[in-house]
């Protein structure tokens, strides 16, 4: 069998299937089993496929149109240019998040303290740390799981003497033990922020394959929001900043949360679609504890 064959192949299988962009997922699971580009299809389609290729192409077809996401076969997720490894244990990084990066980077300079909190894939704290040079960064997730995932990301993705330091616990515990807590300049979190009822309604791809713990924001999905908000009084420097990803429905919510706390300076960026997506606020001296 021929390269062009077994693409239409995995194609038809896709679509009877019902998978969103059939096309795209089965050019870039033949790409990822043969190791070829994108211009193979287009110039080599004649290229044969050994027999070992195409039994691999159709086991990783056949996941798919069970809707296991494409990432998870391949184990990989670019983000901010970066090659992220990614498995079932970890929200798969998605485009959006890049705008929370995007904004953070308004405000990192070398030699701050940066706290990625739910860090998941260490895909935030690892992108500023690979843009900007010098800061002390920490990830903080309650799964170690997810933990060993970011570890993993780190070690291949920046320098040996200047990883992150990983800490497993629910939000600021990971600093509960500590003789001198850590007092950061910045920090972003992509938290769980679905509402409970509303994870039936997602696409398989989310609620059957990614995991809970980093969806569920329980009854109004804010839960998380209130809890970072509250503890980040003891935590952020004066005029330290605080950023989150949020739901495109939590503006209003999220903002008025982050005000009755004290926070200066709230404002709403909107991400690719035109849609409401980070929240920043400043910290001021006199917060709500």
């Amino acid at each position: 069998m021929n390269y062009r064959e077994c693409y239409m192949d995995g194609v038809n299988i896709l679509k009877e299937a019902e998978v969103p962009e059939a096309e795209l997922d089965a050019r870039l699971l033949l790409e990822f089993v043969c190791k070829t580009d994108r211009n193979t299809l287009l110039v080599h389609g004649d290229r044969e496929v050994s027999g070992e290729e195409q039994n691999l192409f159709m086991e990783l077809i056949e996941e798919r149109a069970k809707r296991v996401p494409l990432q998870l076969l391949t184990e990989e997720q670019y983000f901010y240019g970066l090659p992220f490894y990614v498995n079932e244990h970890v929200l798969i990084p998605r485009q959006d998040t890049e705008i929370l990066v995007e904004q953070a980077l308004r405000f990192v300079k070398p030699g701050m303290k940066v706290l990625d909190m739910c860090t998941g894939s260490g895909c935030i704290i690892i992108s500023l740390m690979s843009l900007v040079k010098d800061i002390i960064g920490y990830g903080v997730d309650i799964s170690i799981e997810a933990l060993k995932v970011s570890v993993k990301n780190g070690r291949q993705l920046l320098p040996a003497d200047y990883q992150p330091k990983w800490l497993a616990a629910d939000l600021f515990d990971a600093f509960s033990g500590e003789a001198v807590s850590p007092v950061f300049d910045v920090i972003v979190s992509n938290p769980p922020y679905i509402p409970t009822s509303d994870i039936a309604s997602l696409m398989p791809e989310v609620k059957d394959h990614e995991p809970m713990s980093a969806l569920d924001g329980c009854e109004d999905g804010l839960s998380f929001y209130r809890r970072i908000i509250k503890k980040s009084n003891e935590y952020l420097k004066d005029s330290g900043s605080l950023l989150f990803e949020i739901g495109y429905e939590q503006k209003e919510a999220v903002s008025l949360l982050m005000m009755e706390a004290g926070f200066e300076e709230v404002t709403v960026v909107k991400d690719y679609a035109g849609l409401d997506r980070v929240v920043i606020g400043k910290r001021i001296r006199c917060l709500i504890s």
